[in-house]
């Protein structure tokens, strides 16, 4: 009894810290740009109420928003990943590497090039459907088989779906040269370019489906002992992973609607919070959805400072923080089974 207190204190003391960490990496992100802020000016600037104060207008009309994005896809994409690792029983899968994420910005680039997209409600859809798309496909070829699900099946066919959709995509951009630059952003990824009030409808809706996934985190840990031992236990199979699916779909569609192509956070910050809180998804699926904020803010921050006053895509240093780590874990995959 006194392990488990110690644990279930140790544990809550790591996700109080977290959230600590998260507070400091989203006031980082609101000081830190091309034109910084200092500390001691920032609070006072935000609540200001003078049209002409500069702090005021680069906090509210672009920092602002630009933070809460970053924190809300992060711990989006962090869930969806630790969702689809726990569906597939893959370590290896995620969003970005199973087709979701291309599929997303295959159908979005699509449009935006032969049909035009005038709303980001537009775009929510059409995420969406490509989300659906490409995470069916995958989840359908990795059935394919005597055995089912294979994990080592899933993990080819989202690298060849991915590799298909990605080269759709770029022939789409080939074709209509004149709208590169409009569908740009979804490619390499950004939480840039979106005011405040477009994205505040739709930001709720991530933190929803985390909800959702929190609150089905029992059944999640009961899904992990088998299929077999799960239905004894009462558990409906199916309907599950039904939900979980959909929980996916839509978390990675909403992210990306919002931010573009983000890749590996999905990937590598479940493994982070399975390395700390275990595999209890009422532990781990909290503390993911914390470190995935924390580590999109960071990487925003990064992009700022590294070579400013340009700014370098999140796509791309999500791509260099987490391709390492992918290398690793697709190394040392025959420790997971």
């Amino acid at each position: 009894m006194k392990l488990i207190q110690s644990n279930y204190r140790d544990r809550l003391g790591i996700v109080c810290l977290s959230l600590l960490l998260i507070l400091i990496a989203f006031t980082s992100s609101m000081l830190v740009g091309q034109y910084p802020i200092p500390f001691t000016k920032a609070w006072g600037a935000l609540w200001s109420t003078d049209p002409n104060s500069i702090d005021h207008v680069i906090l509210t009309t672009i920092r602002l928003s630009r933070s809460l994005i970053a924190c809300s896809v992060g711990a989006g994409l962090a869930v969806a990943g630790v969702l689809m690792q726990s569906l597939t029983r893959n370590p290896l899968a995620s969003p970005a590497v199973f087709g979701v994420n291309s599929g997303a910005v295959f159908l979005i680039v699509l449009f935006t090039e032969f049909l035009g997209v005038g709303s980001l409600d537009n775009y929510i859809w059409i995420a969406f459907a490509g989300s659906a798309l490409g995470g069916g496909l995958v989840y359908g070829l990795g059935c394919m088989g005597r055995d089912g699900l294979s994990p080592v099946r899933v993990v080819i066919a989202g690298a060849a779906i991915s590799a298909l959709f990605m080269a759709f995509t770029q022939g789409i951009l080939i074709i209509g040269q004149e709208g590169l630059d409009s569908v740009l952003f979804w490619v390499a990824g950004s939480v840039s370019g979106h005011e405040l009030s477009t994205v505040s409808p739709f930001l709720p809706y991530i933190y929803l489906g985390i909800l959702a996934a929190i609150l089905l985190s029992p059944h999640i840990n009961v899904l992990l002992s088998g299929d077999d031992i799960a239905t004894g236990l009462g558990q409906s199979i199916f309907l599950l992973k039904i939900v979980l699916s959909l929980l996916i779909v839509s978390l990675a569609g909403l992210c990306v609607s919002i931010a573009g192509n983000i890749g590996f956070i999905g990937l590598i910050v479940p493994h982070m919070a399975r390395a700390i809180v275990g595999n209890n998804h009422q532990w781990l699926l909290p503390l993911s959805a914390i470190w995935g904020a924390i580590l999109l803010l960071l990487a925003d921050v990064l992009g700022r400072i590294i070579l400013a006053p340009q700014v370098i895509p999140i796509g791309v240093m999500t791509a260099l923080l987490g391709a390492p780590f992918f290398i690793f874990l697709a190394r040392k995959g025959h420790r997971y089974g």
